[in-house]
């Protein structure tokens, strides 16, 4: 049986980066989770339990979590977690909370992040229509004005485009509004 979790936390050491001698990458870091409660009758906040889990990835992810996030970086896992006994040679037990991660990204709750997309998920300039880049894409599917070797859109026809093919109506606060942009809320040009 497999247990997934989702975890939102602070980076609380500094990632750990390996290569196996198989050459499979292997990263692992601590994440902490703390409840914030607000006592109505004190009229503050305050912390409750903190609990801490081992956080390992592999592949893919352990390359890219180990130049992406850091120690004091809120983050959001979500993984297979896995609860297991240990005893020390000193006779000390306890019990460890691990979590193999599935995906690690940053909580854009409390800051911003800058995607980019790995070298080798990208398809070179001038690749004819259809070439894969991945399971379930094709080159089809993406806009036409996208720079294939930044992943940026060149201009914002496509995003109004393909905001505009949502079938958001005119009372959507977020629709793109193809006149002078003097709508609250709307994106313009």
């Amino acid at each position: 049986m497999s247990d997934t979790i989702t975890v939102r936390g602070y980076v609380a050491t500094d990632v750990r980066s390996t290569t196996a001698e198989s050459g499979l990458a292997i990263a692992g870091f601590r994440i902490c989770t703390n409840e914030r409660r607000y006592d109505r009758e004190a009229g503050t906040w305050f912390d409750g339990q903190t609990n801490w889990y081992a956080v390992s990835c592999f592949r893919q992810l352990a390359t890219n979590a180990g130049v992406s996030i850091h120690k004091g970086d809120r983050v959001i896992v979500t993984g297979r977690l896995k609860v297991r006994q240990w005893v020390s040679d000193e006779g000390r037990s306890g019990t460890s909370v691990d979590i193999d991660a599935d995906s690690v990204g940053h909580d854009l709750m409390w800051g911003t992040a800058n995607y980019r997309r790995n070298l080798q998920d990208r398809v070179p300039t001038g690749a004819a229509s259809g070439t894969a880049l991945g399971e379930g894409h094709e080159a089809d599917d993406l806009p036409a004005d996208l720079d294939l070797e930044t992943g940026e859109l060149a201009g914002t026809a496509s995003l109004e485009s393909a905001l505009a093919d949502t079938g958001d109506g005119p009372d959507d606060p977020f629709a793109v509004s193809g006149g002078s942009g003097s709508g609250h809320g709307t994106m313009g040009g």
